[in-house]
C-alpha cells in the first residue's frame, strides 16, 4: 500500500461584529436540514467533490453510497447543527430541481462551530452560491451562540482557500492528511 500526504489547512473565523448576507440568483434557493432531504444532501455532495482533489483525501466523497453514508454520519453526531447546515437548490422548470451545493455545520467538542463540507457543483460555481452557503452557516451557528468557527481545506483547492480568506477565515494551522493512493 502506498500513501501520499496531502497538505490541508485550519481555517478560523471570529463571528462577533460580522453580518451575513448574501443574495441568491435567480432560480435558487436554500433549504434548511431535514432528514427527508438526505438524499438531495447526498447528491449534492458527491456532484461536488467527486471530481475534486477532495475525493482522493476523503474516498467517501467520490462515491454517491459513501456521500450518503457521510451525510448520515454527521446528521447523527452529538454536535450536529441543523440551522447550520443547508441544501442549495435550482428550480429549473423540472418536476424536481437540481441540488447543486450544500454544507454541514457541526458543533465540536471544544464548543466551536466546524464547517463540514461546503460544495458547489462544477457547472453551477462562480455565481457566489459557495458565500452564500457559508453565510447562511455561519448565520446558523451565530445564532446558536458560536463565537468562533473552522473549517479544514486542501492547499491545492486554491480558490476554496480565496474563498474562506476575502470573508475573513484565516489560517491557524498546517496538517497533513495521509490517504492510499489509488492504482490506475
Amino acid at each position: 500500500m502506498q500513501l501520499s500526504y496531502y497538505k490541508r489547512y485550519r481555517m478560523e473565523i471570529e463571528l462577533a461584529g460580522k453580518e451575513f448576507t448574501c443574495r441568491l440568483p435567480p432560480g435558487y434557493r436554500l433549504l434548511g436540514w431535514d432528514e427527508s432531504l438526505l438524499e438531495g444532501f447526498a447528491l449534492a455532495k458527491y456532484r461536488s467533490f467527486c471530481h475534486e482533489i477532495d475525493a482522493h483525501v476523503f474516498p467517501c466523497l467520490g462515491d454517491l453510497a459513501g456521500c450518503r453514508r457521510l451525510m448520515l454520519e454527521i446528521s447523527r453526531k452529538k454536535g450536529f447543527l441543523p440551522s447550520a447546515t443547508w441544501l442549495l437548490a435550482y428550480d429549473r422548470q423540472q418536476p424536481q430541481p437540481d441540488y447543486c451545493g450544500t454544507i454541514q455545520g457541526i458543533i465540536d467538542s471544544e464548543g466551536l462551530g466546524a464547517v463540514q463540507n461546503l460544495g458547489v457543483a462544477p457547472e453551477h460555481r462562480n455565481q457566489g452560491l459557495g458565500t452564500a452557503l457559508l453565510f447562511r452557516a455561519l448565520e446558523g451557528f451565530a445564532r446558536s451562540g458560536v463565537r468562533r468557527v473552522h473549517l479544514e481545506v486542501t492547499a491545492q483547492n486554491v480558490g476554496a482557500i480565496r474563498l474562506y480568506q476575502r470573508l475573513g477565515f484565516v489560517t491557524v494551522k498546517t496538517l497533513f492528511k495521509s490517504a492510499e493512493l489509488l492504482q490506475r
